[in-house]
């Protein structure tokens, strides 16, 4: 069996060829634009963040120096005296970073508990008041813009050095930021449930959670693992300014020129982040992959 293509009228056939063309020419012109858009504003921040590559490659060895000073000398035949004699502190380490672990800990924990409550009157398909809604948008977004080291900073003028600015810090930025998502999350949900509760008379705090919370709770979880993970590595910067942990300990090290706990410390920091990477990378899917099930 034979399929019959008709052609179009020559005059029909050129205009649509020349409209396409026009079509193809237009899109590469926006993207020719883009792109050149793009490179000005990349030299353009270069510039102002005098970024100088001739610099960077003149200095470069002033860094793979440093590297291979903090490395300790490791030799096989006498390998666990090197290693006992490099991490000669590693009790002293482990409780730091136990304490930097719990910091991160009660940080997103407190900070999670703050989202949870302020993310569902920033939804504007749950919440009809257009100034309750501003107020707290804007609210997650001053917790979120300030980033935690200067939260520390002003934390350790009002309340003195200690874990607790650590702690204080990264909870209103893990406020701000689990926030945003958690509202999200909620802006996309289903909305059948919702209103088959509001016309049964539900309050606002029944409907959000009958309606609301179960579509959510696993994608909650999963962004507050995330944050966990995010809030490990800040809380091992916030001993810089004074609020406890490993990151204190990291900075006497370097300060004082003490290359090989410089490098202990760093790779006893970078193995914890890994794993704790690792654990709750697996224990997201899992949630994710129970609801996709569900």
């Amino acid at each position: 069996m034979t399929v019959r293509i008709d052609r179009l009228p020559p005059d029909r056939e050129r205009t649509l060829l020349a409209a396409y063309a026009g079509a193809v020419a237009s899109t590469r012109r926006r993207t020719l634009a883009v792109f050149v858009a793009i490179v000005a504003l990349y030299l353009l921040a270069g510039w102002m963040a005098e970024v100088r590559p001739l610099t960077l490659l003149d200095n470069i060895q002033n860094f793979t120096a440093y590297i291979g000073q903090i490395l300790p000398p490791l030799t096989l035949a006498n390998l666990p005296a090197d290693l006992a004699a490099w991490y000669w502190g590693l009790p002293k380490w482990l409780g730091l970073l136990a304490e930097t672990l719990l910091m991160a800990y009660l940080g997103t924990l407190l900070g999670g508990i703050a989202a949870f409550g302020l993310c569902f009157l920033a939804c504007a398909n749950l919440v009809r008041s257009a100034a309750l809604r501003f107020c707290a948008r804007r609210f997650l977004e001053v917790c979120r813009t300030v980033p935690e080291v200067v939260f520390a900073l002003i934390f350790v003028i009002a309340f003195g050095l200690g874990p607790m600015v650590g702690v204080l810090a990264i909870a209103i930025h893990t406020a701000g930021a689990l926030g945003k998502l958690f509202s999200e999350v909620v802006e996309n949900i289903d909305m059948k449930p919702v209103e088959g509760l509001t016309g049964t008379g539900a309050s606002f705090v029944q409907t959000v959670s009958f309606a609301v919370v179960p579509q959510v709770l696993s994608n909650f979880a999963s962004y507050a693992l995330l944050r966990f993970e995010i809030n490990v590595r800040g809380a091992g910067v916030m001993g810089f300014v004074g609020a406890g942990g490993i990151g204190q300990e990291f900075l006497v090290a370097i300060r004082n020129f003490y290359y090989s706990d410089v490098s202990a410390i760093l790779l006893l920091i970078v193995l914890t982040v890994v794993a704790i990477d690792l654990a709750t990378e697996r224990l997201r899917h899992h949630l994710l992959g129970r609801e996709a099930h569900a």
